[in-house]
């Protein structure tokens, strides 16, 4: 067993010999060279836990010629720290070995999915999930979650820097993430977004279709077809959020009652709520079960689906169809740039324009803000529902006002509908 400093020109002339040869180096203790049979060099440390006694261990720090004898050096010293300090650096290999399997984002996010979203967040969980793995897991893969850093984060949130809307949400969903890591064990260095600034929040969007516009919407969503045609007419009809419609389960429609019950599970703020269905969404719905022909509407599966064991998906994508449908309707001219969110805001708004009350525009939105928020959200229990429905009824005869070619500033008043 040959001793000496272990330098490039030394460990260059190691020959091989019939079995495994070691150089081991005079001044730091365990740190050597092995230089196989078939001329392989490795360098390595040893040493003991535990005095003389104890079994002999072996380190590999790595090949020569990636490695440097200096760079092997300097690590060696480094694992001769942690074996003064009790710590044994075989055992410290195998532990980042682990975090690297377990904590791997790509893992973790199926982890942090199940375990967290799907418990807290169930309304959107599908959709900050499929966020997650859009933006995130591309740029992130099997980084461990350890060794994520706030660069990495500025580079997941990168793509997103022209769509503030998109980036301050996923930037609270990963911020979302490393804290609920920190506070189940599984992250205990600090997260790498406890320094970094919050984006500042988009400006809120006041966009509100016109009548003559709605109008358009409406005729051009029937060029669709199934499932986004309906889809975006119930939008329409029920000022309801896109994702509590388009997952909607046949089982929450009460034919006999003209009825759409939302459980809590699935409403974005948690809060069950009942939507009265006027005419004119029962038709939607009736003719969604005719076109699956069914005499009645079915009890089970998704309302809105295009492979019959999912919710409809691709909002993107049917969203542009819909647009170039409805700019060949007005003469070739886009309309002003609108989301389907904005059908939402156009119903709250026609609501005042038919004189309905604003505790009731609230309910059949399920806002918990306004009316319904701190103390009167806990002592007012009253849930309106005939105020609702008729509320309602009324939006629907409007909209058939719209579509039927008037498409002014005409309103259905609501007590014509009640009259």
């Amino acid at each position: 067993m040959a001793s000496g400093n272990v330098t490039k020109s030394s460990v260059d002339n190691l020959q091989p010999g019939v079995r495994d040869a070691f150089l081991w180096d005079k001044k730091i203790p365990g740190f050597g060279v092995k230089v196989t049979p078939k001329g392989s060099k490795v360098y390595l440390y040893q040493y003991r836990m535990g005095g003389r006694g104890s079994k002999v261990r072996r380190f590999t720090i790595g090949k020569h010629g990636p490695i440097t004898p200096d760079a092997a050096r300097k690590e060696a010293s480094r694992l001769a720290s942690l074996v003064l300090q009790g710590e044994d650096p075989q055992a410290q290999r195998q532990d980042r070995r682990k975090i690297a399997v377990e904590k791997a984002f790509s893992r973790y996010l199926d982890h942090f999915a199940e375990h967290c979203l799907r418990v807290d967040w169930k309304a959107s969980a599908d959709e900050v999930e499929a966020m997650l793995r859009t933006y995130a897991l591309p740029v992130l893969g099997d980084k461990p979650l350890p060794d994520i850093t706030a660069q990495d984060i500025s580079a997941v949130l990168r793509p997103l820097r022209n769509r503030p809307a998109s980036r301050s949400k996923l930037f609270a969903v990963m911020r979302r993430l490393f804290r609920w890591a920190k506070s189940e064990g599984d992250l205990i260095t600090p997260s790498p977004m406890a320094d970094m600034e919050t984006p500042a929040p988009p400006p809120s969007r006041k966009r509100v279709l016109k009548d003559w516009e709605l109008a358009l919407v409406w005729d051009a969503a029937a060029t669709l077809g199934y499932p986004f045609g309906p889809m975006v007419r119930v939008l329409i009809l029920t000022g309801q959020r896109r994702n509590e419609v388009s997952d909607m389960p046949w089982q929450e429609l009460d034919h006999a009652e003209r009825l759409w019950s939302l459980p809590e599970e699935r409403a974005k703020n948690g809060e069950a709520t009942n939507v009265p269905l006027s005419s004119l969404a029962m038709a939607e719905f009736t003719g969604i079960a005719k076109g699956k022909k069914k005499a009645e509407w079915p009890r089970t599966g998704f309302v809105f689906t295009t492979t019959g064991k999912a919710p409809v998906s691709g909002y993107s994508r049917a969203k542009a169809r819909l647009d170039k449908a409805v700019t060949k309707a007005n003469g070739g001219q886009p309309l002003e740039d609108w989301t389907l969110h904005d059908l939402r805001r156009t119903l709250a708004t026609g609501m005042q324009r038919l004189g309905v009350r604003f505790e009731v525009t609230e309910a059949i939105l399920n806002h918990k803000s306004g009316s319904r928020s701190g103390i009167a959200g806990v002592y007012q229990l009253h849930e309106w529902a005939d105020e609702k429905r008729a509320a309602l009824d009324a939006w629907a005869r409007h909209i058939l006002l719209l579509t039927g070619g008037e498409h002014g500033s005409n309103v259905v008043s609501l007590s014509k509908v009640r009259a």
